[in-house]
Order: structure tokens, then sequence, then C-alpha cells
């Protein structure tokens, strides 16, 4: 992505960051307030990876992942539409932006370094766009991500509040990506368009793992999330910018200021 930006989550609060990366994810949650805590390369003391209690420093650590799938997401959209030149930068990205800031964490938690396999993945996509290989990297490079979040605690990954709390940092990075993308109501960056698709595509999934819970536990909050978020993605429908925006930046952080809002209001609810 060209121009990535973390917001607070709660939307009022100033920017965190205004680079030409993905950057760090911010600390600071709407569903954990606690979270102003250690940023994601600080080094973290446990026994082992199962036992990490570290929540904020999860939650960066667990965000910076997702990104990661979803620049995976999208590029493969695009290598299967034939379009390996559009995949190529959302591989590479979680190299050359993201993997910095979960990098040490990875040896700390005892998980293998999977930048080799991102590495392979790109120079593929880059110089044997039509190889064969290149499925194969890409589930590699996945599993190895998905093998990465695994070590976070059990009770921290099906926790409707953790993992709401990575999806809105997520969502907040989509605001800036998407508000970059459109200009003159018209999308004028698809880099940005396609990154909010991979973030947003990925939101969806996470949610998908504590739909039930939240439904038992939240109805109404849960039906607010899932319209909420099924309607921001249909504001980017395809891996191919419409011709015409969906919706407005505007309305795309309405409905971001929703789901981080009905969030908020699960946390604060009593056990």
């Amino acid at each position: 992505m060209s121009s990535v930006r973390f917001l607070s989550l709660t939307g009022a609060a100033a920017t965190l960051i205004a680079l030409t990366s993905c950057g760090n994810p911010q600390t600071s949650t709407p569903t954990t307030p606690e979270a102003n805590g250690s940023p994601a390369t600080t080094s973290q003391t446990t026994a082992s990876p199962s036992t990490a209690t570290d929540q904020p420093q999860d939650i960066d650590y667990m965000t910076t992942l997702g990104l990661m799938k979803g620049h995976l997401l999208i590029a493969k959209e695009l290598l299967d539409q034939g379009k390996p030149d559009q995949a190529e930068p959302h591989i590479g990205h979680p190299i050359e932006e993201l993997y910095v800031d979960v990098e040490t964490q990875l040896s700390e938690r005892n998980v293998k370094d999977f930048k080799p396999t991102l590495n392979t993945l790109h120079d593929f996509v880059k110089s044997k766009p039509n190889a064969p290989e290149i499925n194969t990297e890409y589930k590699a490079a996945m599993q190895e991500i998905d093998q990465a979040i695994e070590v976070l605690p059990a009770s921290e990954r099906q926790s409707p509040d953790f993992i709401l709390s990575v999806i809105n940092r997520m969502l907040s990075t989509v605001e800036e990506e998407y508000n970059a993308a459109i200009a003159n109501d018209k999308i004028v960056e698809t880099i940005e368009y396609q990154d909010s698709r991979g973030f947003i595509l990925y939101a969806n999934t996470l949610y998908q793992d504590i739909a039930e819970q939240v439904s038992q536990e939240h109805p109404d909050a849960a039906q607010t999330l899932e319209s909420s978020l099924n309607e921001l993605q249909n504001a980017v429908p395809s891996a191919t910018p419409p011709a015409t925006p969906v919706m407005t930046p505007e309305e795309v952080s309405t409905l971001i200021q929703t789901i981080q809002k009905t969030s908020q209001t699960i946390s604060s609810s009593p056990s």
C-alpha cells in the first residue's frame, strides 16, 4: 500500500502515524481500553507461547498478522484473475512493511521464521508469474501465518473481546485506505482500494469464528455487527475497482464507527 495511516479506533483521536507503509498497529482499541501498553516490538517474557497473557501485545501481534493475511487474500484474487503485476505489491508489503513488527516476537514465541516463504512466493510472482509453484508457496505462506497466530492463547483467539479488538484495528486501517483510494467520486488509487478489500475479507473471516458466541450472548449487537460487516464488504465488491465507488469514504467511516461502537457495548456488558 502506498499510504497507510493507523487511526484511533474511536475515530475521534488524532492519527497515530502517517507513513508510506503499513506501519505499526496502534495499541489503543475500543474493546480493550487497557490496550495502551507496549508496542508490538517490545520484548515479552513468557514461560511458553501457550501461557502468553500480555493481551495488548498479543492484539498488536495478531493485528499485524491479520494485515498480512489480508494482503495475501487480495493477492490471490488478483493472481486467479491473471493479474500478477497487481498481485505482486500485495505480496511484497507483508515482507517490506509488516514483518519487522513481529520479527522479534516470532523468536520469543518460538514461531518459525516465515519470511523466507514470503520471499519465495514474491520472487515467483515477479519472475515466473505463471509458475505452478505459486499456488504451493501461497498455501505455505498462509499456513505459516496461521501457525504464528495459533501460538496465541486459545482463550484469546476464542474471545469476542480480543477478536473484536483485532477486527476494529484492521478496520481503522481500512478507513484510511478507502479514504486514500477515492477522490472526486472516483477510485484513483487502485492499490488502496484493493488493500481495503483484503482487510475487510479477513476481518469478516475473523468475525465468523466468534459469531455464534456473540449471537448467543449479545443478539442485538450481533445483528448490528453482522449487517454492518456485510455492508462494508459490499463497498469493495471485487478485486477490480468498480467504475464508480459503491460507497463514499464517509459512508464507509460511518459503518466502521458503528462496528466499533457496537463492539464497545459488548466489551462493557456484564459477563
